[in-house]
């Protein structure tokens, strides 16, 4: 399915995953609204500055991503961050930050989106979640709360949004070669992103999702490195 002129707000997407998101969506001719902190727009599309974790931030990305290219049909909720410790161990500011983050900043996207797909009668949300949304890992314990809630919410919505025509997905990577993976407490070397897989394999995948015939959704898609271990 083309996706030329179509319109996609996509957070987190200054750096890592987001910005190869939002780099594949241009090249299929959509524009992009790319919310961050930072605001960058990577020369490809509308940068916003937005804290995923201020609902009125999102509100006024979203609003501003509508009103520059008059509508909106993708929504990318990619925000997150980690910090890995031992559950006593994780301090109180980062439990706060990874819920507040990666849970109520793709809730209030999601919302903020919402409305201006019904608008065009079909559209697709994608939840940039983890296979530590779907399995319990050591020293990640509140990382994977917070991601399993990112799961549950797009899989509970799957039954809502698509009377409407709009479909929910959940893309869940493991390993993936970007700052992210070298988060405060992995205590991991740079070489361990050598054997992982780049963020422009995860936005394959979510280029995948959206361009399905639209009567068909996919619900949940996980893929791992070939050397990544086996958890439960």
């Amino acid at each position: 399915m083309s996706l030329e002129g179509k319109v996609a707000f996509v957070t987190g997407a200054s750096a890592g995953i987001g910005a190869a998101v939002s780099r594949k969506l241009a090249e299929q001719g959509v524009k992009v609204g790319m919310a961050s902190r930072r605001g960058d727009d990577l020369g490809i599309g509308l940068g916003l500055a937005c804290d995923v974790r201020e609902r009125t931030q999102v509100d006024d990305a979203v609003a501003r991503t509508v009103d520059e290219f008059g509508g909106l049909d993708i929504c990318v909720a990619n925000a997150g961050v980690g910090s890995y410790h031992s559950f006593l161990d994780t301090p109180v500011e980062h439990i706060e930050e990874m819920v507040d983050v990666n849970l109520m900043g793709t809730i209030w996207t999601i919302r903020a989106c919402l409305p201006h797909l019904y608008e065009r009668g079909e559209g697709d949300v994608v939840t940039l979640a983890s296979e530590a949304g779907r399995r319990g890992l050591p020293g990640e314990a509140v990382y994977c709360a917070s991601k399993f809630g990112q799961v549950g919410l797009t899989r509970a919505l799957d039954h809502e949004l698509r009377e409407r025509g709009v479909r929910a997905t959940n893309v869940c990577p493991g390993g993936v070669a970007t700052e992210f993976a070298l988060a405060e407490g992995y205590g991991r070397p740079q070489d361990v992103l050598a054997g992982m897989m780049s963020a422009d394999d995860v936005a394959d995948v979510v280029l995948f999702v959206i361009t399905r015939p639209r009567n068909h959704r996919i619900l949940e898609t996980a893929f791992r490195p070939m050397g990544e271990m086996a958890w439960g």
